[in-house]
């Protein structure tokens, strides 16, 4: 695929599945701008993909505050791709968790695409852009392990927040999608043991990758008849029934 005549924006861009993606779409020709407030990490990231000939940049944003998201909105180049992927995985016992802990979640991971997709979305009605957006849930929003509650709460909004989305915006031809990724190893991979891969029906875990490629056809301006849509990259983990001696 091609994406030369893109610009991509990635929340949560300076690690992990954010870092990957930002990776994969720089290679396919995008201008990425990555948005995290990891910001040593992130300008590492910017400049070895500039090294590379690439073309890349870093804001600091974090994605718990509202003026910094407005903030990010408003910065140039504007997006033709939003890749809502920042998001942190914090497990709490039920009987402990705060009011505040349990805000600090939700707030990172789902009204944070809410605040950046209605912003960016504004702008792309204006403009008449066929803009695309892309959000990372997990298949945490449909199974759980014990004190997940947040967690799993503000994964199980973002799909439902991804097909509402996608009903408001599309009298102005902007699709929204998201993707649940299951087991995405990002660093370390060789040190995955034999057990670890055949917990899945594709015989391996996840990689970065994985999930690039879901957002390439996602994002790909020919698919415009996929929209409202969550996709399953799991490697068919959630589909294996497991059973233990």
């Amino acid at each position: 695929m091609n994406f030369q005549n893109d610009v991509v924006w990635i929340t949560g861009g300076s690690n992990g599945i954010g870092k990957g993606v930002a990776l994969a779409y720089a290679e396919q020709g995008a201008q990425v701008v990555l948005a995290d407030i990891d910001e040593e990490n992130g300008r590492q990231v910017v400049h070895s993909l500039n090294e590379r000939g690439y073309q890349a940049s870093f804001t600091y944003c974090d994605v718990r505050k509202v003026e910094d998201l407005h903030r990010l909105a408003d910065t140039s180049p504007s997006p033709t791709i939003l890749i809502n992927n920042a998001g942190v995985s914090r497990f709490h016992s039920i009987f402990d968790i705060t009011v505040d802990e349990w805000d600090a979640i939700l707030e990172t991971n789902l009204r944070s695409m809410f605040v950046l997709s209605k912003r960016i979305a504004t702008k792309w009605r204006e403009s008449k852009t066929k803009g695309r957006i892309i959000n990372i849930a997990s298949t945490r929003a449909f199974m759980s392990e014990p004190d997940s509650e947040a967690y799993a709460a503000s994964k199980g909004g973002i799909v439902a927040l991804t097909h509402a989305l996608a009903a408001s915006l599309s009298p102005y031809h902007i699709r929204v999608n998201s993707i649940s990724p299951g087991w995405i190893q990002t660093e370390n991979y060789d040190q995955l043991r034999e057990v670890d891969h055949h917990q899945h029906l594709a015989n391996r875990v996840g990689t970065p990758h994985d999930i690039a490629k879901a957002c390439f056809y996602l994002s790909e301006e020919s698919n415009d008849f996929v929209t409202g849509e969550n996709i399953v990259v799991d490697g068919g983990m959630t589909r294996k029934m497991m059973y233990e001696n």
